[in-house]
């Protein structure tokens, strides 16, 4: 079993009664031969980007299955012969989420592999200030506060204390 999405395009002038037989039809399809019918979604409709049949705009239906080879075989060949289906892709898509999740637990296991990040120790300033004793920890890089001098001089004019 493998499993596969299919987007067909049905006409603009189907009604919705018609495109949900069209979907029914199918899906049975594919469970009558023992496959299941994971996800239908409807798109509505959507301007295509060239002519296709006379027709500038369709329906998009995408449909998810998992089904034998020769399932899909049969699928395409009942799309073929509809004439409300203007156009239609299918696509393996097994090989991709087999893909996908091993790239996943690579990185998983990268992850546990790469030791834990050690709390930055405080700056011997941090320290001389009393700024590390307390967890008070500053950003690498970051400027250590200076301590307020007094000044030399008193401006003229103002009483000193």
């Amino acid at each position: 079993m493998r499993i596969y999405e299919n987007l067909f395009i049905v006409r603009p002038d189907a009604t919705e009664e018609d495109i949900d037989k069209l979907i029914e039809l199918m899906s049975s399809h594919v469970t009558k031969a023992g496959g299941t019918v994971d996800k239908v979604d409807k798109w509505g409709k959507r301007r295509l980007a060239y002519r296709v049949e006379k027709q500038r705009e369709g329906s998009y239906v995408l449909l998810q299955f998992t089904a034998e080879p020769e399932t899909v075989k049969e699928f395409e060949r009942r799309l073929r012969v509809q004439d409300s289906v203007i156009k239609f892709l299918t696509v393996r898509i097994d090989e991709t989420l087999k893909r996908i999740d091993k790239r996943k637990k690579e990185r998983e296991k990268r992850a546990h592999r790469r030791p834990q990040p050690v709390a930055p120790q405080p700056s011997i300033a941090q320290q001389m200030l009393g700024g590390g004793a307390e967890g008070q920890h500053a950003a690498p890089g970051a400027p250590v506060p200076a301590v307020p001098a007094e000044p030399a001089h008193p401006a003229p004019g103002v009483p000193t204390e």
